[in-house]
Parts: C-alpha cells; sequence; structure tokens
C-alpha cells in the first residue's frame, strides 16, 4: 500500500486545493489538472470509501463493485485511487504473485541499474510512438512511465502490437508507485477471459471493427449520420482511431472517472464509453447554432470526434450515464461480435496466405518463440507416443483385443504449426498442457470429464486406427453440460461460434462455424457447437454430427454437418479410436 495513502474520512470531499498534491504521486505535474465536483456547492457528496469497495471484491460480489464504480463520482483528485486501482487490477492477476523486489529485480535485470537513466529509454516495438501519451506525468514521470514499458516488453515477449499499453501505464503512474504500476499493468496483459489491451495488430483491428458492428445497431443514428456525411470507406475509417477517442480526446477527468470503470470490467466499458461519445456527438453537432454544424464537420471529418471529445459539453457522470443506459448491449452480446469478427479476419489471413501481396509485418499468425517452443513439445509428446508401446500393449491399454500392427502417421511440426496458426491469437499466448490422453488415463468418459471439464478452452486430437487424424478447437467447458436454463432444464447444445474442427491427416483443413460468412438462413442448426453427457460426446449437429464418440472412447462416427458445413473427418464416416488426446492452455509459468 503506498506510503501516501490517505485515511478514509477524507474521501468525503475535497475542500482544500493543497489536497492535490495529497491524491497524485510525486512524478505528476498538477499545475493544468481540474477538479471537477459534481455536487451542489456546500453539500458533501455521499461517496463510498475504498473499504466499501474492497469488501465488495473480497466478497466476490463483482456486480455490486460494478455498480458503485459507475455511480460514485469521486474527484479527479480523490486520493481513493492510490488504493483503489491496484486492487481492481490485481484482482485481475493470473499465475504466481509477485514477491516484494520482483520488479526491482527485473529493473536491474534489463537495464543493469535501479537508476533512471539520462538517456532517453528504448521503447519495445510493439508501442506506437504516435500514442505515448503522458498526459501530466513530469519529465522524470515519462522516464517513468518508460523505463516500465521497457520491463514489461522484456518480461511478456509475445506481445507483439499494442498502442494503449503505454498511455494505460502513464495514467497509471499519476496515483501510484512505479512497482505497484508495474504489477498493475502485469495484471492487466495476462487475463484469457477477459480483454483489458489488445497485443496483436490482428487484435487491435478486431476491436475497431467491434465497435463499429455494434455501433451500427446501439447508435445507429449517429452511423448514419457520418456516414451522409463520408459516404464509402471513410466513415469506417473514422472507426479505426476509436479508442483514441478516449485515451486521446477525454478531458483527464472524464478519463480518471471511465478508467475506474475500465479498470474493474475490462474493454468493454471503452466499448460503451465510445458509443456515448458517438451518441452525445450527433446529439449536439444537430442542434441549432452548433459549432459542430454539418459543414464544419465534413471539411475535417477526421478531427472532427477527437476535437469533439477534447470539449465534451456533458460532465463525466453524464458521459457514464449515457454509455450504461444503452439497452440490450450485454458482455454476452459484445463476445459474440468480437469472436465473430475475430474469426472472420483470422480466416482471411490464413486464407489469403502467401498470395496476399500487401500484408501486415506483424507476426500475428505466426507461432511467438515462446509459442513455438509449446508446440515442439507438443510434437515430441505426440511423436514419443506413437512410438511408445508395442501395438498389442498400445490396443490392450484402449480395453480392446489385440490386432496387427498399425503403422502410425506421426504429426510433423509442420501439421501442429498449421493447426497453431488456427487457434485464436489470444490463446496462443498459453501454454498446451495435456489433460487428458488414452493411452495414461485410460478409456472412459467419467475421467475425462473429471480431467477436462473445469479447463476453457480445450483442444481434442482424435488418431483412428486408420491413420486418420482429425479433431476440434472447443471453446467452452464441457462441464456445462450439467448446466440448466431458467426453468431448470438442461441445455443439450452449448459452446461459442469461436469452435472449429480440423484435420491433419490425410489432408489439412479447418472448418470454422458457418457464422462466418453471415446468416445462411440455418437458425437453430448453425450454433449446435458441443453436446454431452455421460453415454456420448458431440461436437457440431444439424443433419448429422461433425464428431461422435462412445462413453468407451472407442468408437465414434463422422458426418457432414451444418453448424459447420464440414465434410465427414474420415473417409469411412466411422472410426475406431486409437488414441485420444486433449489439451488445455495456461500461463507459462503455471504449466510446469
Amino acid at each position: 500500500m503506498p506510503v501516501n495513502a490517505i485515511g478514509t474520512d477524507q474521501l468525503s470531499g475535497i475542500e482544500e486545493e493543497s489536497d492535490i498534491y495529497e491524491a497524485f504521486s510525486p512524478h505528476v505535474d498538477t499545475t493544468n489538472i481540474s477538479v471537477l465536483t459534481e455536487t451542489p456547492p456546500g453539500k458533501k457528496p455521499n461517496l463510498k470509501t475504498f473499504q466499501d469497495v474492497q469488501s465488495l471484491i473480497q466478497q466476490g460480489k463483482k456486480r455490486e463493485a460494478k455498480l458503485v464504480l459507475r455511480e460514485n463520482s469521486w474527484p479527479t483528485n480523490s486520493p481513493i485511487r492510490s488504493q483503489l486501482w491496484p486492487a481492481l487490477c490485481t484482482q485481475h492477476h493470473v499465475g504466481k504473485t509477485m514477491l516484494d523486489g520482483f520488479y526491482w529485480d527485473m529493473v536491474n535485470q534489463v537495464f543493469g541499474t535501479t537508476e533512471l537513466p539520462e538517456k532517453p529509454i528504448m521503447l519495445p516495438p510493439f508501442v506506437d510512438s504516435t500514442h505515448c501519451l503522458p498526459y501530466h506525468l513530469t519529465r522524470k514521470g515519462r522516464a517513468v512511465a518508460d523505463r516500465v514499458v521497457g520491463v514489461l516488453g522484456y518480461a511478456c515477449p509475445d506481445i507483439t502490437y499494442s498502442p494503449s499499453l503505454y498511455p494505460i501505464t502513464a495514467i497509471l503512474l499519476h496515483f501510484m508507485s512505479e512497482e505497484e504500476c508495474y504489477h498493475c499493468m502485469a495484471s492487466l496483459v495476462a487475463p484469457k477471459d477477459k480483454v483489458f489491451i489488445t497485443q496483436t495488430k490482428l487484435l487491435y483491428e478486431v476491436t475497431w471493427k467491434t465497435v463499429m458492428q455494434i455501433a451500427k445497431k446501439h447508435a445507429k443514428n449517429a452511423v448514419l449520420y457520418l456516414s451522409r456525411l463520408c459516404p464509402g470507406q471513410k466513415s469506417e475509417r473514422i472507426f479505426m482511431d476509436w479508442c483514441w477517442w478516449i485515451l486521446g480526446g477525454l478531458p483527464f477527468p472524464h478519463l480518471v472517472r471511465v478508467m475506474d470503470c475500465f479498470f474493474h470490467e475490462g474493454i468493454k466499458v471503452f466499448y460503451r464509453v465510445a458509443l456515448a461519445i458517438l451518441i452525445l456527438f450527433h446529439k449536439y453537432s444537430a442542434t441549432t447554432n452548433s459549432e459542430w454544424d454539418a459543414d464544419t464537420i465534413k471539411n475535417d471529418i477526421d478531427n472532427a470526434l477527437p476535437k469533439f471529445c477534447k470539449n465534451i459539453p456533458v460532465s463525466p457522470a453524464k458521459l457514464l450515464r449515457t454509455a450504461f443506459s444503452i439497452r440490450a448491449l450485454s458482455s454476452t452480446y459484445i463476445s459474440r461480435i468480437f469472436l465473430k469478427t475475430e474469426m472472420v479476419l483470422k480466416s482471411k489471413s490464413v486464407l489469403s496466405g502467401s498470395k496476399q501481396m500487401v500484408r501486415s509485418r506483424s507476426s500475428d499468425n505466426l507461432p511467438t518463440s515462446q509459442s513455438q517452443v509449446n508446440v515442439q513439445m507438443m510434437s515430441h509428446t505426440l511423436t514419443i507416443r506413437e512410438g511408445a508401446h508395442s501395438p498389442d500393449v498400445r490396443v490392450l491399454s484402449m480395453g480392446v483385443f489385440p490386432t496387427q500392427a498399425i503403422k502410425s502417421k506421426v504429426c510433423d511440426q509442420d501439421d501442429l504449426f498449421t493447426l497453431w496458426s488456427w487457434l485464436p491469437v489470444r490463446i496462443t499466448m498459453y501454454q498446451p498442457v495435456l489433460l487428458y490422453t488414452t493411452e495414461e488415463h485410460g478409456c472412459s468418459l467419467t475421467t475425462f470429464y473429471v480431467r477436462v471439464e473445469q479447463h476453457e478452452p480445450t483442444l481434442l486430437m482424435i488418431k483412428t486406427c486408420n491413420n486418420e487424424v482429425f479433431g476440434a478447437y472447443c471453446s467452452s467447458r464441457w462441464f456445462e453440460r450439467n448446466l440448466k436454463d431458467d426453468r431448470g432444464q438442461r441445455q443439450a447444445y452449448f459452446g461459442t461460434g469461436e469452435t472449429f474442427l480440423f484435420s491433419l491427416y490425410p489432408e489439412r483443413a479447418k472448418y470454422p462455424w458457418v457464422g462466418i460468412e453471415g446468416d445462411k438462413g440455418l437458425g437453430h442448426a448453425s450454433e449446435l457447437f458441443m453436446a454431452a453427457d455421460s453415454k456420448m460426446i458431440t461436437i457440431g449437429g444439424g443433419e448429422g454430427q461433425a464428431i461422435w464418440m462412445d462413453e468407451n472412447i472407442r468408437f465414434g462416427k463422422t458426418d457432414r454437418c451444418q453448424t459447420f458445413n464440414n465434410p465427414p473427418l474420415c473417409a469411412s464416416g466411422d472410426f475406431e479410436i486409437r488414441v485420444l488426446e486433449v489439451y488445455g492452455f495456461v500461463e507459462c509459468e503455471n504449466a510446469c
């Protein structure tokens, strides 16, 4: 906890101008920071304390904490953030807790000293120099931000493109120490169940296209207005800078209140605020005698929204009320749009391959250095298992009668690198861990569930007795087979459109969800991703099942299905399972 933390009895209001120097870190220039209070003069705001919020977080009451953060308009200079922001960020931490002094050991390792260098620090290549926003940091504060980002680049080599990482680091440094800032940023880049900071060019593109898609539905009038002013591709170009409306455009008091919610809820807060900005922009530009008349906007369309944000005519509270009052904009809906957009972009990239002449120089669809090690580990274990047992022992271990020796096809690294390139980008930053294999854990669906059901996502790889190799990437936990709907009935199918099928031998092919290409009028049949019970496992449905396995994990069948529009994954349609392997994905330090 910071040594300059202020007691909770001072959180009810900021009355002295000198208090501003107690709220911010030493490396902040407070000269130009405006302090907005949104309560009537003479009336103390009834604001929650840090202990109030901390108690909700510790009790797992995330919804209650969310409402407190949305509704409590702490002033910009409130000292609560020196405790609140670290607590909000570190609740998302994945893996081992960093010990005291860990950051400074890293600084020593990277720079050879803990003294700030006189020369500028070379920033990692994932930083976009045009968006290194320091806000109100002093010269020393900027050097501190450079160092935090530099250490992050060293500790997280899988980050290839992340323009928002530097600004968020700089914002955190306004309210905490350098070491705390690093711990917070390390927590924000780690989660795989909630996005805070995009870390590849592909995912950066996914975010702006997601905003554009949800805006067409939830800020429809504003989008139509912009489309009329700039027809064609120009209106799409506006959305490419969506996050800079917030991080680069909003006044600091507005931005700080947005970050109060962002550090708890993730990037969906930015999506909502971006839509609120569009809605307010349209509202005020349509007003008579507005400086935002159509001609002015049309002549400078690229800068219209950033300029509007810098002079936004509403308070921070009104901005957030507008953002969070957008109806039917659920996290599930946003996630579905995000995943569909990611799949479309990645599928296009994989399909275009070397034929595409103009390509990003980013390594988004290639395995990172750590991922290559991970794939080689998978390849090594698969190769060992192929030759680990004599045929009789291998077949007996599966509970079937000895048969003639089978010369199996070993999955080479090219196969596995291809499979790796098909995975969602965020998953390739984690290490594959073998959760279940019939050769070691037996052939029982009960054992399969015990070892696999709580992991999300999972990768199923099947080798048949005819050498075919195929499987599925399953986006949801197998435990969801037990979940019930509002009427207390079990859902037959579960999963999301991120699920896909693949074949590695005798041919390589990926079969994504048909929803990538848009609605083909298949209705419910196009969303039959995963199903399971005590007797069987099914992946894909609609006029056939893409993969079906029995309770003994011995026999299976594969048909064409409407969910993935795939051909049968093996020639005969029916198959006998030689080996089933299931992989999960964990943070590298947890894989050992």
